[in-house]
């Protein structure tokens, strides 16, 4: 992560209205607020002896960064605060933290009798849900104005084989009022019941003109004969169902899902800036950086936006139903149809050019914007701390071309379950893809060299095989290292050393000699400590991988310990059970003397069939 100057980030604040999020340093959002001037009101968290309330004053104490999203009003703010609230659930925000903000509407189709509910979850289950809405009252109106239409029952009662001579129980005061058809006495079949159920979800999906026919027609009747108070009764329906339908037609387009594109570009550099919309809420949004090669310097926004869907989509599961774009991307009608085919149902990309849409993109794109300004700075920043210190580390060790670096270290407990971990990084970052772990096989007790003998012998005569094998498909393990950091001094470098030259293998090894309290201090090369300064990017990148091998062998090891605490190699060797592994303990004294028994001494000792014998045998010895 690039370090973050708060002071210095505070001076960029835009005084505009928007969302600011503040990261504790596991990079954990802890806290969500909005603001009508992001200027004045981030920074007035960081100012001191203001009164805050001893809560604020701890959660200021841990933030690591800040970022930040430009709206166009306070109102927009609100709404996004909301989602973001509702989607990371900060430790330090109270406000707007209740589920109930975003109900949905249940169909418990998995029932013979459905009910409609309100829950504050989806679920995978046979029910269909509708939602989210914006208010919990709206969900209460909605499925009360539904089961007085369509006279659907409310009760929970498990209503499986019901008829009129075997009622389930007696008559609710739902039935008697008129507000229930009955299904739990019999009164309406199966088959009758799963018609107004129809009805039900037609309503809910905005299909609203045969209720409306329905409701209109009955209240004619009754007005016909005479019975105005009941016809009052389902006017009084229709105005509602009315309303609804308005309402809904103006909710329905805000829950589509859609991705918002925004664009920002200069002479050389492209940022895309995505929000991305499920349900008619913003759940997240991306900011994606587009080199000369990817974009091209000069080149139209739409061959931008145009390359750039192409490469987004290829790669994303997930494809919604709407992209808006700020401009026509090139070959519109051909990308949509890939889109199309792809999602396996129509995929829209739209320009839009007035009312609130519009709006949307030109917000994408005025926060791409503000990326971009601070693209350059990040940038060199982060040139700065990952191949500008993998250079001050070259300048150390007088090398050059120093690309990809490995580290190594031990985990166990007592000597128990001794494993290695390595890492890598790659031009300054980690790349995680090529960790590797290993289980120590050779080793009993807390003898750390000879754990750090077998896991460098195992991982460099891996590669020289793979390299020999023009067959065999190729792992990580055929790259070899530009420098080989060992988490030690004189010992550590070593041994690595004796295990290369006993390989044939020619490459640098540096190690980190640390202090009295077990702080690193320089890097050991060539017989020679060399002083660094502690403050320095290169030093800090030493302490990254050094932590990093440390953090990846340490979880290994504990992920074991889970798995069982009194966990044996023996568990590890194919075709040896609970049996065979109490039969070999008792035979021999330790892991050691299993280890350098022979076939025929596993057979005869513990009893073993010759197959189970010969795993064990090559279990140990395979490199």
């Amino acid at each position: 992560m690039i370090e973050f100057d708060i002071q210095e980030e505070l001076k960029k604040l835009p005084k505009k209205p928007g969302v600011y999020i503040m990261h504790d340093k596991h990079d954990t959002i802890i806290y969500v607020g909005k603001a009508v001037n992001l200027f004045n009101r981030v920074r007035s968290y960081f100012r001191e002896n203001i009164g805050r309330g001893p809560k604020i004053d701890k959660m200021v104490s841990l933030i690591v960064r800040f970022e930040y999203i430009v709206t166009d009003s306070e109102l927009e703010a609100l709404v996004l605060e909301n989602n973001l609230i509702k989607e990371h659930r900060p430790k330090y925000n109270t406000m707007l933290m209740d589920d109930k903000t975003y109900p949905y509407i249940k169909v418990t189709m998995g029932e013979r009798y459905p009910r409609l509910l309100m829950v504050r979850q989806m679920k995978k289950d046979k029910s269909r849900y509708f939602g989210p809405y914006t208010s919990g009252q709206a969900v209460r109106d909605v499925i009360e104005l539904i089961n007085k239409v369509c006279l659907l029952r409310t009760c929970n009662k498990a209503l499986e084989e019901v008829s009129p001579e075997n009622p389930k129980d007696r008559y609710c005061l739902n039935y008697h009022i008129g507000q229930c058809c009955g299904p739990c006495q019999g009164k309406v079949s199966a088959e009758e019941y799963t018609e107004r159920v129809s009805k039900a979800l037609d309503f809910l999906n905005g299909n609203f003109g045969e209720i409306i026919r329905d409701l209109k027609s009955k209240m004619s009747e009754l007005s016909d004969a005479l019975e105005f108070e009941e016809a009052a009764k389902y006017r009084d329906l229709l105005k509602s169902v009315q309303a609804i339908a308005e309402k809904q037609k103006i909710e329905d387009a805000s829950l589509d899902d859609k991705d918002i594109i925004g664009i920002a570009e200069d002479e050389s550099d492209t940022v895309v800036q995505v929000f991305f919309v499920r349900a008619g809420r913003m759940v997240g949004r991306e900011h994606f950086h587009m080199s000369e090669g990817e974009a091209g310097s000069g080149e139209e926004g739409n061959h931008t936006i145009s390359e750039f869907i192409k490469q987004f989509y290829s790669g994303t599961p997930w494809i919604p139903h709407e992209i808006m774009v700020p401009q026509e991307p090139e070959d519109r009608e051909i990308i949509e149809q890939w889109l199309t085919d792809k999602k396996g149902s129509r995929v829209y990309i739209r320009t839009p050019k007035i009312g609130q849409k519009e709006k949307l993109v030109e917000l994408a794109s005025k926060n791409a914007r503000i990326l971009l300004d601070q693209d350059k700075e990040k940038i060199k920043r982060e040139e700065l701390r990952t191949i500008g210190a993998v250079k001050e580390i070259e300048e150390w060790l007088g090398l050059v071309g120093i690309r990809r670096m490995e580290a190594f270290d031990i985990s166990n407990t007592s000597g128990f379950e001794n494993v290695a971990s390595m890492v890598v990084f790659e031009d300054g970052k980690p790349r995680k893809s090529d960790y590797r772990k290993f289980k120590i096989k050779s080793v009993t007790g807390p003898d750390d060299y000879a754990c750090m003998k077998e896991a460098l012998t195992r991982r460099f005569t891996h590669g020289l095989e793979e390299m020999k094998d023009n067959s065999a498909k190729k792992s990580s393990f055929v790259k070899f290292p530009d420098l080989l950091l060992m988490d030690g001094g004189r010992g550590q470098v070593n041994i690595a050393l004796e295990v290369l030259s006993e390989l044939g293998i020619d490459l640098p090894v540096a190690g980190m000699v640390k202090d009295d309290n077990h702080r690193t201090r320089g890097v050991y090369y060539n017989n020679i400590e060399i002083p660094v300064d502690t403050h320095s990017e290169g030093f800090k990148l030493v302490t990254r991988v050094q932590d990093e091998a440390h953090r990846f062998a340490i979880e290994y090891h504990r992920s074991l310990r889970t798995k069982d605490q009194v966990h044996s190699v023996l568990d590890d060797i194919p075709g040896v059970g609970p049996s065979r592994r109490r039969a070999l303990m008792k035979a021999f004294t330790s892991i050691e003397e299993i280890r350098e028994a022979g076939v025929e001494e596993l057979m005869d000792k513990a009893a073993l069939p010759s197959n189970a014998a010969q795993a064990i045998y090559d279990f140990f010895h395979s490199s």
